[in-house]
């Protein structure tokens, strides 16, 4: 038994090794931006809510928080909200990935490595590899954990006791979690994009802590092309702010906003570089016809997945791009944004192929 001791020691030591994708580049850059209790967080009123009546039950029971998935597109807080419950229930968080866990000994040396009460949190759930999966659904029902150590006919299966600890997971892709592993959350919650009144809030929280001098307007500037995104907002904050100390007085202003955010390629309906390319494409390569995803990634040189999730979903709430069964097709409102007349014949095409469902 003290040689499986000894293995499992390493595996945990060969976890702690590792560079888990806890923090984003922001989190690394800006530690102090994340919110650390429930009411200093911004937006999201009905999950703060609830999250505050499930804390509080658990804090009165004297138990840790039953397990919570957080699903949303990426930069609306989940990270944030995982720390959150941490901070609020007095436990440490240990924070790791779907993708930096690659074998189950990864997991069952961090989670061997928990105390009572306390949190993980496991960022893009969803790309968890399937025998890590299954390892973790013990894990989370019963507090227990079967560990294989050796191979062949000499292979031994210990089941190890684990403290009572609290998963949180989150996701940018509910549809790829499996059922099993999906139901075995106490709660499910869905993180909304913030209105402009919450951005600008946020965005005017991180200039104190930044030490930005900055007023309403140029806030609301900011919040205005964030595209709903707090994480997008702290970042167009800190290029406005560099923009300002380098040619503008110090202080942002509806004009110095304005000025730096066109600088940095941000127009006035939050676009960037890519998005642009991506409408420019289907309005004038293509000429207003129904484009595969396939075409405008290649047309534009990036991958698929990266206009799918990272740009489209703007563009389709903007009510720039439509999804037709026949591919992308651009609305009228791009060829107005992009200041290009429609091609004759082409404003009925959206009649012609309805938006897919």
């Amino acid at each position: 038994m003290a040689s499986n001791g000894a293995e499992i020691e390493s595996r945990i030591e060969h976890v702690v090794g590792l560079d888990p994708r806890a923090l984003d580049t922001e989190e690394i850059e800006e530690p102090n931006l994340r919110p650390k209790l429930l009411d200093e967080f911004i937006g999201q009123s009905q999950l703060k809510e609830h999250l505050k009546i499930v804390i509080e039950a658990a804090l009165r029971r004297n138990e840790p928080v039953d397990h919570i998935l957080f699903a949303g597109p990426p930069g609306l807080g989940k990270t944030s909200l995982a720390g959150i419950i941490a901070h609020e229930m007095g436990a440490d968080i240990r924070v790791t990935s779907g993708p930096s866990l690659v074998r189950a000994g990864d997991l069952a040396a961090i989670l061997s490595d928990l105390s009572d009460g306390d949190v993980i949190f496991i960022d893009e759930i969803h790309r968890l590899p399937k025998q890590v999966e299954e390892v973790l659904y013990p894990a989370i029902e019963d507090f227990k954990i079967d560990i294989v150590l050796g191979k062949g006919p000499g292979a031994k299966s210990i089941r190890l006791d684990l403290p009572h600890f609290t998963l949180v997971g989150a996701t940018t892709r509910t549809g790829m979690i499996t059922g099993p592993l999906r139901d075995r959350f106490g709660m499910v919650a869905r993180l909304d994009f913030y209105d402009v009144d919450e951005l600008e809030n946020i965005v005017t929280r991180s200039a104190k802590i930044y030490g930005i001098g900055l007023d309403r307007p140029g806030a609301q500037e900011i919040a205005r092309r964030s595209r709903g995104t707090p994480r997008i907002a702290n970042r167009l904050l800190r290029r406005v702010r560099d923009f300002t100390q380098v040619r503008g007085k110090g202080t942002i202003d509806l004009a110095s906003a304005r000025e730096g955010l066109e600088l940095f390629g941000i127009d006035d309906l939050g676009l960037d570089k890519v998005d642009r390319a991506i409408l420019e494409t289907l309005c004038v390569t293509f000429r207003g016809n129904p484009v595969g995803l396939s075409t405008i990634a290649i047309s534009i040189g990036e991958e698929p997945e990266t206009v799918e999730d990272a740009y489209e979903p703007y563009l389709v709430r903007q009510g720039l791009v439509v999804r037709t069964p026949r591919g992308r097709m651009a609305s009228d409102r791009s060829w107005e944004h992009l200041g290009i007349e429609r091609a004759n014949g082409m404003s009925k095409q959206l009649a012609l192929y309805p938006p897919d469902q």
